[in-house]
This record gives C-alpha cells, structure tokens and sequence, in this order.
C-alpha cells in the first residue's frame, strides 16, 4: 500500500507539473479528467500484479505440498529398505551358522590344502625339476592364496604335482631349456641331463645349477662360471656320454646344490695367493729366488764333488777340480818342508773351500727371513681387520674377511717357502762339508807322506 500512495503522489505531482507548464493550455476540467484517467489506470495494474502474485503462491504452495509428499514416501521407503536389510543380515548369519554346522571338516581340509599348496610351492621353486615343468608354480601360487573351498580338480591337481614331484627325484631325464650363462647370455634349448633332483650336466659335461630367481623370477639354469676339480668333471662327462643302459659313476650333491656352491665358492691356490696380497708376493718371491739359488748351488755342488770322487780315483792331479789343484801344490814344490807344505796346503784349502760355501748363507738369511715376512703380513692382516671393526662393528663377517685371509696366507706363505728353504740350506751344506772333510783328509795324507820321507 505504501508502494501504491507512493505512485499516486508521483502521478498527482508529474500532473501538478504538467499543468503549471501548459497552464495556458488547459482548463481546469481537463485537469480532473487527466488525473481521473491516470487514477483508473493505476489501480488496474495493480490488480493485475496482485493476480499475478496470488497465482504464484499458490503454485509454491502446490510445489511444496508436492515435496513433503516425496519425503514422506522416500520415508517410508527408506524404513522398508531398512527393515529388509535388516532381514537379510539376520537371514545371512542364520545361514552362515548352518554352512559352519554343515560343512564340518571342510574348513579344516581348505587350511590344510593352502598349506600343502604353500609347502609344494616353496619346493618346488627350488627344486630341479622345475627347469622341466614351470608352469606349476602359478597354479600352487593361486590355489594357496584361494579363499573358497578347493574343488575336485584342485584337490587331484595338487595330488598329481606332490606325486610327480616324488617320482621325478628318482628319474634321469634329458630335456632342452634355457640356460644361463657367467656373461649373463642366455642359451636357449640347451640339452641338458638331470640326475633326480641332485645335479644338471650340460652335454659338455658342465656342472647346471638351479637359479629359481633367474630371468624375472621365472628360474633358469644356471652354469657355473667356476666348475668342480677335474675328478668331478670327469665324472660327470662319462656320465653325460655314457650310453643307454650303460652303469657308470656319477658326481651326486645330496644336499641339492649347497655343496656344490660351497664346492665352486672354495678359493684355489691362485686365489688364497691374491689374498695375501704384497706381503704374499714378496714371500713368493723370496721363495722363487731361494729356490733357483739352492737349485744352482746343489748343481754346482754335485759337479764339484763328482769330480772330487774322479780325482780320487785318479794319481795324476787335475786342474779342474779341488782336489786335484791341492795336489799340484805337492807336485810342484815336492821339496818344501813339512811346514812350508803344511802352510800351502792351508791356504789351498782355504782358497777351495770359500766357493764351495759361497751362497749358502744367502739361502740361510732368506729361510729366516720368509716366516718374518709372514709374521709380517699376519700383523698388516689383523691392522686392517681392527679398521674393519671400528668402521662397521662386528656384526658382518665378510667386512674382516679380507684382513684375516690375508694374516692367515701370509703366515702360511712364510711357512711354505721357509720349510724347504731350511731342508735345501742343511742338504747343501752337508754336501759342501763333506767335499771340504775330503780335502781336508787328502791334504792331511799329503802332509803325512812328506813327514814320513
């Protein structure tokens, strides 16, 4: 109402106006007419808009009697939904009860099979057969992770793998498969002779193993970069071309593989070398150089002495020997005095002696030394150990390895060239003694001789 007196004025007001601007123009009954029109228009639009507005509440109204109409069938819906729920999940734990009661041992036979599935799976993954049949370890893997009952075939499935796996430990087979190499190569439909499940031979007669984590997971065969000693080897390449039928010895690792590895795994003697790294060189070394100088030395030794046994079985004294060069001292002032003669032959002796003893001290200073130089790298060995401890404790004992290996190999090193060191040095100089006692004794008998004259 205050909107509809608002317009009014505002119609009275433009009408004032209008009026006092064409005063001139219009009469005052004009005046009233104009105000009269003006007055009736108004008032029907504003009964029009006030139609308008009843018609628009009332559409509100029906939407909203219309919506609560909704919710309260969607109310009700809802409580039956809830009430069936309701029923189902009391129907559901009626039912499971009956499924427990019903199926017994059946629960207990489905955890047992997943164990079974479980154990077969972990052994055969590992075992050698699998290099003949792989595509069990998939069927193993689902059935131990199945949850629902096993089913008929599952059950004769799982019975025909543990029964195949049984009979195959006690088989020799020749198959073809891949086979992995040390260069990381993959030999593909390689033949290969399985021995149960103990050992694989290549027809070159080279030692398989089984790797079940090679090429993605899927396992391979393995050769090994190292094989066994040539015992074994032969072995196995009279086994891999013995003919049908034929009885022959065979390499078997009972322990599947572990001593194999622990076999290929054992450093040989190139390798405990490296170990004890320049200590062990400079041992071997001095070993090496003792050895030639010994070998040179007993050479030198037995040509003299050879020649020594000639010249004793000979009067007539020779120059190219000792013995014969003491007895020209004789022979060539054979009228000297007992003490001119005695004094020569001293010097003679001296002078023949020196060579036959030159070179045995060396060798001597060399078997002392070597268990030294062991001692040696024992100490260098066990500093490098403590360095190990103090870097990273001692729960890893591959990380002090290296320092004991190489205290260990070097002392037995020292040992090593030592031993027949000091057997060569006592061997030599008892064979020098004893070439020096014989000119010492011939001498004596010429010396005798000439006091006897």
């Amino acid at each position: 109402m205050k909107g509809l007196n608002m317009k009014k004025s505002i119609i009275v007001l433009t009408v004032l106006l209008i009026s006092f601007g064409s005063a001139s123009a219009m009469t005052l009954s004009e005046l009233v007419n104009a105000v009269k029109r003006s007055a009736t228009e108004s008032s029907a639009e504003n009964k029009k808009r006030v139609s308008e507005f009843k018609g628009k509440r009332d559409q509100q109204q029906r939407l909203l009697s219309q919506a609560r109409a909704t919710l309260a069938g969607l109310e009700r819906q809802t409580d039956a939904l809830k009430n069936e729920y309701d029923a189902n999940e009391q129907s559901l734990a009626d039912l499971e009860t009956v499924l427990h009661e019903r199926s017994g041992n059946l629960g207990e036979m489905q955890g047992t099979v997943k164990i079974l599935a479980g154990d077969l799976r972990s052994r055969v993954k590992n075992s050698l057969t699998s290099a003949q049949f792989q595509a069990r370890d998939a069927f193993l893997t689902e059935l131990a992770a199945k949850k629902e009952l096993p089913t008929i075939p599952d059950l004769k499935k799982l019975w025909f793998e543990m029964t195949r796996e049984i009979s195959e430990q006690s088989k020799i087979v020749k198959f073809k498969a891949p086979v992995l190499n040390a260069e990381g190569e993959v030999d593909k439909n390689v033949e290969v002779i399985r021995l149960g499940v103990f050992n694989a031979f290549d027809m070159d007669g080279n030692f398989l193993t089984w790797n079940p984590d090679g090429l993605s997971e899927k396992g391979v065969l393995y050769r090994l970069p190292k094989q066994p000693d040539a015992k074994n080897m032969s072995l196995a390449k009279e086994f891999v071309n013995a003919s049908p039928g034929q009885l022959v010895n065979a390499p078997v690792d009972f322990s599947k593989g572990t001593i194999l590895g622990l076999v290929v795994r054992t450093p040989d003697w190139k390798d405990k070398i490296k170990e004890g790294k320049e200590v062990g060189y400079v041992i071997i070394g001095l070993g090496i150089f003792g050895l030639l100088l010994a070998l040179w030395k007993y050479i030198s030794l037995f040509m003299s002495g050879s020649k020594i046994n000639s010249q004793l079985k000979n009067k007539t004294p020779k120059a190219n020997n000792a013995l014969g060069r003491i007895m020209q001292v004789y022979t060539n002032s054979p009228d000297s005095d007992i003490e001119t003669m005695e004094l020569k032959m001293d010097e003679a002796i001296l002078r023949e002696t020196a060579p036959l003893e030159s070179g045995l001290s060396f060798i001597k200073v060399m078997y002392v030394i070597a268990p030294l130089m062991g001692l040696l790298g024992t100490v260098v060995g066990m500093i490098a150990t403590f360095q190990m401890i103090t870097l990273y404790g001692t729960g890893d004992p591959k990380s002090m390895a290296g320092g004991i290996s190489q205290a260990l190999v070097t002392t037995v090193l020292g040992l090593v060239v030592a031993i027949p060191l000091t057997i060569l040095h006592s061997l030599l100089q008892s064979m020098a003694r004893r070439q020096t006692q014989i000119l010492e004794e011939q001498s004596a008998g010429i010396i005798a001789r000439l006091a006897e004259k």
